[in-house]
């Protein structure tokens, strides 16, 4: 039997998705819980596919449910994770042996794990190269790590250290580099940070990155690329990222004075 919807005012999609809404506000949808598939809300609201594809894209836009390749979609379990930038690469979290996505995530409240892709030498992408200012196709060590939150991939994230830093540097080339990550590794030899710079950009995922992360076709993700700086000057680590848009918010503090 068809529902009907409350406001015969609007779009069907939007009285499909407004409907959707208050049943999460209302906890008739729970976090975690699956929403019905799109032809058991063709049935319910004699409605057809298109109309509750729109919905669910509405309803995608207000970031209360997430859809999982594959899987369908679900109420979010929790809020997007803030990344702050002026707390997540504070020397006291590596010192206390917590790199910053784990770090970061404990406040949140969520459950983080990390599944290591790769850990070895490549030829450096042009960008990277330009970056680390060597040639390129130098080869440098990269690690590359995807990461995840209460078993949701949420980002996946490839390291870029010069050879000629990293060769000397044992713990660089294990799956884990040990408490407080490759920066406190870093530090301990002597490669003491000064300064972190992050250029963000937004884009469309490519169908790698919708399979790495999950992601519904036509997802947004943050495309995050970040130097560190050593206190000698030199760039000495290049992290090139990219997460689900839905899954964060970026916060920067930017001095003011002079």
């Amino acid at each position: 039997m068809a529902t009907s919807t409350r406001d015969s005012g609007k779009p069907k999609y939007l009285q499909i998705a407004d409907d959707l809404v208050q049943q999460i506000k209302g906890r008739d949808l729970p976090p975690g819980e699956q929403l019905p598939s799109e032809s058991d809300l063709m049935e319910k609201y004699a409605a057809s596919q298109g109309t509750v594809r729109k919905a669910f894209a509405e309803l995608r836009a207000t970031g209360l449910i997430e859809t999982r390749h594959g899987k369908g979609s679900y109420v979010k379990r929790r809020p997007p994770v803030r990344r702050k930038s002026s707390d997540r690469f504070r020397r006291s979290h590596r010192t206390a042996g917590k790199a910053a996505y784990l770090a970061e995530a404990e406040q949140a409240g969520s459950t983080p794990s990390v599944s290591v892709l790769y850990v070895g030498p490549v030829d450096a992408p042009e960008e990277i190269a330009e970056r680390l200012s060597v040639p390129a196709g130098a080869k440098v060590l990269a690690r590359r790590r995807l990461y995840f939150s209460d078993g949701i991939p949420t980002e996946e994230a490839t390291s870029y250290l010069p050879w000629d830093i990293a060769k000397d540097i044992p713990e660089l080339f294990e799956e884990n580099p040990g408490g407080g990550g490759i920066y406190a590794r870093l530090e301990e030899h002597g490669h003491v940070l000064k300064e972190l710079s992050e250029t963000v950009r937004v884009r469309l995922a490519t169908k790698q990155e919708i399979a790495a992360l999950s992601l519904s076709p036509g997802s947004p993700i943050i495309h995050l690329t970040r130097n560190a700086e050593s206190e000698a000057g030199r760039v000495i680590e290049v992290c090139d990222t990219f997460m689900a848009a839905d899954q964060f918010v970026l916060e920067y503090r930017i001095p003011a004075d002079d």
